[in-house]
């Protein structure tokens, strides 16, 4: 018989309140502890990009994902997902939870599906993105896949995978807007 959780003391003297700017902090500060910086997830990017783009930029991809870690769906995600690696790595999770984790097993998807969050804010580009890091996983994404350092990445390498297809996909959704005016342009001067 499993013994029930005891819930967590909180402190009842101060009432919630939003503070977008300390998620956002906390968001950035514990992707850099996991070992993620910007210009990491930017190589992913550029992977990603760089053939239909050929004229992109480190700076310009770097741009982009900081505009996909100003979301809150994002920061959500990542906060959550690094959350759940460490409670792992500390084995804190329910016993057949902490063992799927741990070892990454394939038919747990639920680390997918908290990628899917920051994938859908882009559209559907960004699932075709990310199934393709996700499968190859080049760059940082092998070095967080790799178990042998004792770290558990479960949640991070696809929520990383996950930044650099939404990055890939407001690019592609940029580059087309633009593709359209110039388009639009040229009609006009006929």
């Amino acid at each position: 018989m499993t013994q029930p959780i005891e819930p967590m003391a909180r402190e009842a003297t101060k009432p919630y309140s939003l503070d977008s700017e300390k998620v956002q902090n906390a968001t950035r500060e514990w992707l850099l502890k996991r070992g993620v910086t910007v210009d990491k997830i930017a190589e992913l990017v550029m992977f990603l990009q760089q053939q239909y783009f050929p004229e992109l930029t480190m700076e310009y991809c770097i741009y982009n994902i900081e505009q996909v870690l100003e979301k809150r769906e994002v920061q959500n995600a990542v906060l959550t997902g690094i959350q759940l690696d460490i409670m792992a790595e500390e084995g804190k999770l329910f016993p057949a939870l902490q063992e799927m984790v741990e070892n990454d097993e394939g038919l747990y998807g639920v680390d997918e599906v908290l990628a899917f969050s920051i994938v859908n804010v882009y559209g559907s580009i960004g699932f075709t993105n990310f199934g393709y890091v996700d499968k190859v996983k080049p760059g940082i994404l092998e070095k967080l896949n790799d178990k042998r350092d004792g770290e558990i990445h479960t949640f991070l390498d696809d929520i990383v995978g996950a930044i650099a297809a939404a990055a890939s996909s407001r690019i592609a959704h940029r580059k087309q807007a633009e593709r359209e005016e110039e388009m639009g342009q040229l009609r006009q001067n006929e």
